[in-house]
């Protein structure tokens, strides 16, 4: 029970930081003066990089698509700087918000969270979501009593991180079945790391465990365990998260966002009309020379990014959905926040076929 606790107030506390470090940036936060700006610099970029170096958190034993970008030759000039692993989208974009890094990447509940505690930061493209390929399951042992909703009360529930995508769709569901905010404070989340999800299930030190991806596919090849819901369920397909950088580095650095954004909008793109087989040996092949004394036997598991818009386009009804959440659920108030401010697809090569395709 120590170790539970253990990682229940590191996440607490991950979360404390966020915010804490976006209020310290209150008065800098999102306006509409912002989204016109970083407007007026996306119509001004096309010239050389004014930067060449982006800063960033990795994700162990898999490959981001930055990376993928980076190593199909997308982004050059520009090249990225490796300063750490995350498994956290929350502390992810923290560290963006911060300048620790240069970007950062996160489920878009988290986002709006952010920005609504004055963080200065704007999404710019999708880098994950689900489909019929790739998504996320809560699962039980086969031979669990959990069949259904109520049946999580009094229950712990292992995920990546807490205040992200996967507290969210636990929420949800039970919002769903008509389950009170009491009877809901009685299921307990617990942060466990994503590679650690599937032991904790299976030593029952857990009754339900997140599993997604590559680490979904591994447990379920092994199988003796079986979802209770998925998220794919709950939303069908949708992006879930999304790459941020801060309105200062966007406004200050227009040409070399454009770059970025341009180089993964294309790395998507290909990966979605390139045979997997050859998506997953480039992927291996990048892990490889990297490094980076890891595990990358989960990247062969690889399926798709999830990624709803072409290129990683962002659709406004991607952050509405969870602005309406957070205000039902009465961590905002009506009105505070306009999706359309929140991101910008105006750096995207497919920004205007997107346009003509609505």
């Amino acid at each position: 029970m120590k170790r539970r606790g253990l990682y229940r107030i590191r996440a607490h506390a991950a979360i404390a930081l966020t915010l804490a470090a976006s209020l310290a940036l209150a008065g800098c936060g999102k306006q509409t003066g912002d989204a016109e700006a970083i407007a007026g610099a996306a119509a001004a970029a096309g010239g050389e990089p004014e930067v060449l170096e982006l800063r960033y958190q990795g994700s162990p034993g898999t490959v981001t698509l930055p990376e993928l970008a980076e190593d199909l030759g997308y982004l050059a000039p520009v090249k990225l700087k490796w300063i750490g692993n995350t498994t956290s989208g929350p502390q992810s974009i923290q560290a963006a918000t911060t300048g620790d890094t240069d970007f950062g990447g996160a489920f878009n509940g988290a986002i709006v969270k952010l920005i609504a505690a004055k963080a200065p930061i704007t999404a710019l493209f999708g880098y994950y979501g689900e489909d019929a390929k790739t998504y996320n399951g809560y699962y039980v042992l086969e031979d669990s009593s959990i069949k259904g909703p109520r049946d999580l009360i009094g229950k712990q529930i292992a995920m990546n991180t807490l205040g992200a995508h996967h507290e969210f769709m636990v929420k949800e569901y039970l919002h769903r079945a008509g389950l009170t905010n009491e009877e809901i404070k009685q299921v307990t989340l617990l942060a466990i790391p994503p590679a650690n999800g599937e032991q904790v299930l299976r030593q029952k030190q857990v009754e339900v465990s997140t599993l997604g991806g590559i680490y979904q596919d591994k447990a379920k090849e092994r199988g003796g365990i079986r979802p209770v819901f998925t998220d794919l369920e709950l939303f069908g397909e949708f992006t879930a998260g999304s790459i941020i950088m801060t309105n200062r580095f966007i406004k200050t650095n227009p040409n070399t966002t454009k770059k970025f954004v341009e180089g993964v909008a294309k790395a998507i793109e290909w990966s979605r009309t390139t045979p997997r087989e050859e998506v997953i040996a480039r992927m291996e092949k990048i892990a490889k020379d990297r490094g980076r004394s890891e595990d990358n036997s989960n990247i062969k598991y690889w399926k798709s990014w999830g990624v709803a818009g072409k290129g990683g386009l962002i659709a406004e009804k991607e952050f509405q959905v969870w602005i309406d959440w957070l205000v039902k659920d009465g961590q905002l108030k009506e009105g505070q926040l306009k999706a359309a401010d929140l991101y910008t697809n105006k750096f995207n090569p497919f920004f205007e076929e997107g346009k003509a395709a609505k």
